[in-house]
């Protein structure tokens, strides 16, 4: 880590559009500016919408590792105006989205400020977070638990599929798919 950093643990989803472009685009956006560094990216996950309005499509999920010199509460502007550039729009709680970006951790904080509950208050219980995760940090722990522990026990564990770059668009497939 380099020294005034702080690392911060991003996830990554997206149900509607070009998802895996979408996904491609917020990771460039969200590492642009200099007080943001990428450190790993995992690999693209695709998984069933886990709560809101039933009949979604399939989201692609992944996290990225970066260290930033941002406060926590600059962090989250910089990730919503991310999701805001690449049209997020917010009328459903849970529901269909272009772009979702929620900070996982940043460093060791803790809060439980409505605004931004660190470590995020659901992610123990998201295995679309812990098993992407998993693959760049193997070792990463949350609330003193192993995330590949938290992940196997995960209700949606058993959804998760590697994805294989097709069904781009709202998750039905496209052009090259076999079906």
């Amino acid at each position: 880590m380099t020294a005034g950093y702080s690392k911060a643990v991003l996830a990554l989803g997206s149900n509607l559009g070009e998802r895996n472009d979408t996904l491609s685009g917020a990771v460039a956006d969200l590492v642009d500016p200099p007080e943001v560094r990428l450190l790993a990216v995992s690999p693209v996950v695709q998984t069933k919408a886990v709560g809101g309005p039933a009949g979604q499509p399939d989201f692609l999920n992944m996290v990225i590792t970066v260290e930033t010199t941002l406060s926590p509460a600059a962090l989250l502007e910089h990730c919503q105006s991310v999701e805001n550039k690449h049209h997020r729009v917010r009328e459903v709680r849970w529901g269909p989205r272009t772009l979702d970006v929620d900070i996982i951790t940043y460093g060791d904080l803790t809060s439980d400020d409505p605004d931004l509950t660190l470590p995020h208050p659901r992610a123990a219980e998201r295995a679309f977070v812990l098993y992407p995760w998993s693959l760049i940090e193997p070792a990463a722990t949350l609330n003193g638990e192993r995330i590949s522990a938290l992940a196997a026990r995960a209700s949606d564990f058993d959804d998760l599929v590697p994805f294989d770059g097709f069904g781009d668009f709202d998750g039905v497939p496209t052009a090259g798919a076999v079906e």
